[in-house]
């Protein structure tokens, strides 16, 4: 059964039901709130991530992690270190390797040697990386648009200051765990 609630303005917004929810629906209703946030977070975002990893590997045969990789490329024309690639992405030196070894065969990324350190590499896009990533960016950025698109502009602006608050916050928190 579908549900709805009105938001400040009086809108009614359709909820889902209890079993297409997911995480959320495991949460009883006198469960503390921040929980329940953390879970509606955790479930939007599971939700998003992998219909964005369906499309891209139906429209363009591509991974996620294939994106994220040539994303960050793009973002440092002149390259990385292997190093701080891993750490752009979060993942071990061996995933990139590995993601490096078939971008390279791909023809859409290349290794040039550290002029001042022989033991490391730069990895920077191709021509012919640069334009795929362009295409597939284009055609992402729709994607995201259209998940979206059932929010005003007014509530996303507030969505993302809010995220802002919560990750300045977690900031705090890991930097104070650090000390």
């Amino acid at each position: 059964m579908k549900r709805a609630s009105k938001n400040e303005l009086g809108e009614t917004t359709p909820l889902l039901d209890d079993e297409s929810i997911g995480l959320e629906g495991r949460v009883a209703s006198d469960d503390h709130q921040s929980l329940k946030v953390w879970l509606r977070l955790l479930s939007c975002s599971t939700q998003i991530e992998t219909e964005i990893k369906k499309r891209l590997r139906t429209e363009f045969g591509m991974t996620l992690a294939r994106f994220d990789y040539l994303a960050q490329l793009q973002r440092h024309p002149d390259g990385l270190r292997m190093s701080a690639l891993s750490r752009y992405l979060m993942v071990t030196g061996g995933n990139v390797t590995g993601l490096t070894d078939e971008l390279e065969k791909d023809g859409l990324v290349e290794r040039l040697a550290e002029p001042d350190d022989r033991r490391s590499y730069r990895v920077s896009l191709t021509k012919k990386g640069s334009k795929l990533f362009e295409k597939i960016a284009s055609v992402h950025e729709g994607w995201v648009v259209a998940i979206f698109a059932g929010m005003t502009l007014p509530q996303k602006a507030q969505l993302l200051d809010l995220l802002g608050r919560l990750r300045v916050q977690l900031t705090d928190i890991q930097s104070t765990a650090a000390d």
